[in-house]
């Protein structure tokens, strides 16, 4: 027969100047936890202080142009960069412009990510792939994107392949340096415990190691998201006939730095769109494996 050891409750001493748990927690009122950030956590005000910046931007642009502090050749005002969105838009054009981008960016994005996200989890799981992959990865990473472009140019000529795989290149790279290292750093006792259950290969990964590194992929994917937007104005400033990059060069060869202005305005808003969309997914990510 086991002898078995009852330890007594640990009671507080009342003359303890923190005070009994329960009270203390009532005294002190809801927890801050019961209200996330406070104001900071509704919507609404997050979106109203988030639209301060632009909105001071705006106006010292306007300011800057009708006060003559800058030419209007150099910095035309909001109003004339509102017009020439009208004009390509009655055209036609705005939209094509911007369809075609963002095809290029998506396109791109999900080939290099997926890419990324595997190559990423070999050579974070494998320590031979590792060695072998890491230095010549790691060499490739600190290629210009300009740089790739002759390459592409010979080998997919001046198409839609070559642009894509750009963008893709760009995309690549972000996935796969989050993953791999994320992947390294895994608390060893985590797995470990998901091995005693009978967890190997593609369900420990699937299972333990994925969750773990979930908010790094999604940094990761974020990450990517931009690296593919900058990859594809290279791409499109390279020759292409249609997107915001060609409308870059072809407005700043015909002196039109209204049009200039819409397609940068017009690629920032494009990037906020789709990292706001990628926000959104982790959310609904982290709800879903916490």
């Amino acid at each position: 027969m086991s002898s078995t050891s009852t330890q007594p409750p640990v009671v507080q001493s009342s003359n303890d100047p923190a005070g009994p748990p329960d009270q203390d927690r009532t005294d002190r009122g809801p927890s801050n936890r019961s209200r996330p950030g406070g104001l900071l956590g509704r919507g609404w005000v997050v979106a109203l202080l988030g639209a301060v910046v632009p909105v001071v931007l705006l106006v010292a642009w306007q300011l800057a142009s009708t006060t003559g502090l800058v030419a209007d050749y150099q910095l035309p005002p909001p109003g004339t960069v509102w017009e020439a969105a009208v004009e390509l838009a009655n055209r036609g054009e705005l939209w094509m412009h911007v369809a075609i981008s963002t095809q290029r960016v998506l396109l791109g994005f999900a080939a290099g990510a997926a890419l990324g996200l595997a190559l990423g989890s070999l050579v974070g799981l494998s320590r031979i792939s590792s060695v072998l992959l890491s230095p010549t990865v790691g060499a490739i990473r600190a290629v210009p994107s300009l740089a790739w472009i002759p390459l592409l140019l010979i080998w997919l000529k001046l198409g839609e392949d070559s642009k894509v795989t750009l963008v893709a290149i760009g995309a690549f790279f972000p996935v796969y340096t989050t993953v791999s290292a994320a992947l390294r750093h895994v608390d060893p006792q985590l797995v470990e415990a998901g091995r005693a259950f009978g967890l190997h290969k593609m369900a420990l990964f699937r299972t333990v190691q994925l969750p773990a590194v979930l908010p790094s992929v999604i940094s990761g994917l974020r990450l990517a998201m931009a690296q593919a937007w900058l990859f594809l104005v290279a791409a499109e400033l390279a020759g292409a006939a249609l997107g915001l990059g060609f409308l870059l060069t072809d407005s700043q060869n015909n002196g039109r730095v209204d049009r200039v202005l819409l397609a940068i305005v017009l690629l920032a808003l494009l990037g906020k769109i789709t990292d706001t969309l990628i926000g959104v997914a982790e959310k609904r990510f982290l709800n879903r494996w916490s």
